[in-house]
């Protein structure tokens, strides 16, 4: 498909990936540049993904994995929050093992159907 021609599509945007998972994040990425997007990473764990934010790279949305080596990515996703980026959860978490602050996240569950976020990504930048 070509991605100049998805509507509303992620054509050029900057996509922070955040999967600590190689062959997941290898899948999203590939996925992702297939419509256009510029990956950001992926970034498999939390200190990179906040150097990567830190560095002030213009991000435009990201997709984060709740759970990165044992460590939770919430701490990314306040930082995210606080510099206007959306972004989505990628789990298999139920709706109930998420804390209440986060419950307004979109997610992307497990097991992942790669071209149902391709669709979902840009939902968020034209709300």
């Amino acid at each position: 498909m070509d991605p100049s021609k998805l509507p509303g599509g992620l054509q050029g945007r900057r996509v922070l990936v955040v999967e600590d998972e190689y062959f997941i994040a290898d899948d999203v990425a590939t996925e992702l540049v297939s419509v256009g997007a510029h990956v950001l990473g992926p970034v498999p764990d939390l200190p990179g993904a906040i150097e990567v934010i830190a560095s002030g790279e213009p991000i435009d949305v990201a997709l984060l994995d709740i759970n990165l080596q044992g460590e939770t990515v919430y701490p990314l996703a306040d930082a995210l929050r606080e510099r206007q980026v959306p972004f989505v959860f990628a789990t298999g978490y139920g709706q109930a093992l998420i804390p209440e602050g986060y419950r307004d996240v979109p997610r992307w569950e497990k097991p992942h159907d790669h071209r149902e976020l391709a669709r979902m990504l840009p939902n968020l930048l034209n709300p």
